[in-house]
């Protein structure tokens, strides 16, 4: 059993104080927000309740022993005291993060671990010279609780032995770690996403196919592949001479790096944001975004509970 201390509660952060408490760890929580910290136990209520249902969690994590698993501190000297692992889960500006690592800078004994949940910021830089070898990226994905994939990535001086800790750590709560060599921004998954992205925004914006059409290759195609095999043990089985062919006749072009998109802009000036908002590339029915999110969840548990069955198919 770990001493974690969680920094930030938003919406990843009372994720991974969740995944810590299920994976036997004591958790401390705090967030600069009071409002955002009060919030925590009812967002922790409902995302047991949906692994509950699902039969992900036993009938024994009751709001009580969530309450007594994650403690919720009102300042940041209480949050990290006798904390082994601190996580940092702020917002994504690099002068609030470098504020923050000066603090624990301050605070931490020695033999601290410092992980942060950035998704695209290289925080190496803005991290204390003596925190360096026991410094880390440990990017997980929303929700935490049900997507078990971890990026975890050293810094230049990061301890080789730390990242091997915290891999074991992962591995230990259930979770999928990959280990990069270096920083790069957005890691693997993320990059691919954007890529995705980039491909995606130019056919709305050309008229080439509708939102719904577009998502309905990506489910009915792309994705029905993905689970099972992969990218790169799909072209092993699409045949690599195929592969080999088609870059070499240039069959497809990638479109230019987008800085906007003519549809986004116009759905988020018109206040259509997203599920949040009720709409956004689809109207979302009124429906409450906590209901929406939920439904959500039950959703990927049963997809996950398949793949448990069914298992990827993969060479060494």
């Amino acid at each position: 059993m770990r001493t974690i201390a969680v920094i930030g509660a938003g919406i990843m952060g009372h994720g991974l104080a969740l995944v810590f408490a299920l994976g036997g760890h004591r958790v401390r929580i705090t967030d600069a927000s009071a409002e955002t910290l009060a919030r925590v136990p009812e967002l922790l209520a409902s995302a047991v309740a949906t692994l509950q249902e699902a039969g992900e969690v036993d009938g024994s994590w009751t709001p009580a022993r969530i309450d007594e698993a994650i403690a919720r501190c009102a300042s940041l000297d209480e949050t990290v005291e006798g904390a082994e692992i601190v996580v940092e889960a702020i917002t994504e500006r690099p002068d609030a993060k470098r504020a923050l690592y000066a603090e624990l800078d301050r605070l931490l004994p020695d033999t601290a671990i410092v992980a942060s949940n950035t998704s695209y910021l290289d925080v190496f830089p803005l991290i204390p010279a003596r925190r360096q070898r026991r410094a880390l990226i440990a990017h997980w994905y929303t929700p935490p609780y049900i997507v078990d994939l971890v990026d975890i990535v050293p810094g230049p001086q990061t301890d080789p032995a730390v990242i091997e800790e915290m891999r074991a750590l992962m591995e230990g709560m259930g979770q999928k770690p990959i280990v990069l060599k270096r920083f790069v921004s957005g890691y693997v998954a993320n990059r691919i996403q954007s890529a995705i992205s980039a491909e995606v925004f130019r056919l709305l914006d050309e008229e080439v196919a509708s939102p719904r059409e577009i998502d309905d290759a990506i489910i009915h195609g792309l994705s029905l592949r993905i689970p099972i095999l992969g990218h790169l043990a799909k072209a092993d089985f699409t045949g690599l001479e195929l592969v080999r062919n088609a870059l070499a006749n240039k069959t497809y072009e990638p479109p230019p790096v987008r800085e906007r998109s003519e549809i986004v802009d116009k759905l988020v000036d018109s206040g259509a944001t997203g599920v949040m908002a009720g709409r956004g590339f689809f109207d979302w029915g009124g429906r409450p975004a906590a209901e929406l999110f939920r439904d959500r969840d039950r959703r990927l548990l049963a997809l996950k509970r398949a793949m448990r069955d069914i298992g990827p198919l993969t060479g060494s």
